[in-house]
């Protein structure tokens, strides 16, 4: 089974994910990770994604969906979960293209609906007790920088809500329970 968790930064996707990779065998495909393992890789995908770092520059899509395929072309799974990405709607398609190149499909897309004060509240108050007890703590975990993070996904993510629906392959779950709730949220939208 391949899916996406969507959801706005600090939903709980990576957490999530997580859960799913040791309970169900699922491969955690996470741009931000790929990234960083590429970089240190030494292929040729690894050289490119390392110098448009080192310049500062982002990353193109193309580059991703590279590193994308490299993933599914290498590993036999339980299946993958998409986790950051697609970003877009340009992502989403070029998604779609690669999967359907590879002979393979999507399942389902579940989104963590979250209630945006509540969300940066958490955030803000978990930050607070790590850095109480000495804990490393995300520089961005302020309520200023969650905000900001948070138009960034609505502007450039959220439209995904809309493609995915008419795709019939959205499920959306509320976000904001324990861990245990989301968990069962989710699992029950990946019954067939």
């Amino acid at each position: 089974m391949n899916i996406i968790l969507l959801g706005p930064p600090g939903a709980g996707k990576g957490t999530q994910a997580q859960m799913l990779v040791s309970e169900r065998g699922m491969v955690q495909l996470s741009t931000g990770d790929m990234l960083r393992e590429a970089k240190t890789s030494g292929t040729e995908m690894g050289k490119m994604v390392a110098d448009v770092m080192a310049r500062g520059e982002l990353v193109t899509d193309d580059i991703v969906i590279g590193l994308i395929r490299e993933k599914l072309d290498g590993s036999k799974s339980g299946g993958f979960i998409f986790d950051g990405f697609p970003r877009t709607l340009g992502q989403a398609d070029a998604l779609t293209t690669l999967l359907s190149e590879m002979g393979a499909d999507l399942d389902k897309v579940v989104e963590l609906r979250v209630d945006d004060d509540m969300l940066v509240s958490r955030i803000v108050n978990r930050a607070n007790e790590a850095a109480a007890e000495g804990k490393p703590v995300r520089a961005d975990d302020n309520e200023d920088s969650l905000r900001v993070r948070l138009m960034s996904y609505y502007k450039l993510t959220s439209p995904l809500i809309g493609y995915y629906h008419a795709k019939g392959l959205l499920t959306s779950i509320d976000g904001m329970g324990t861990m245990d709730e989301v968990k069962a949220g989710i699992a029950a939208a990946l019954e067939p």
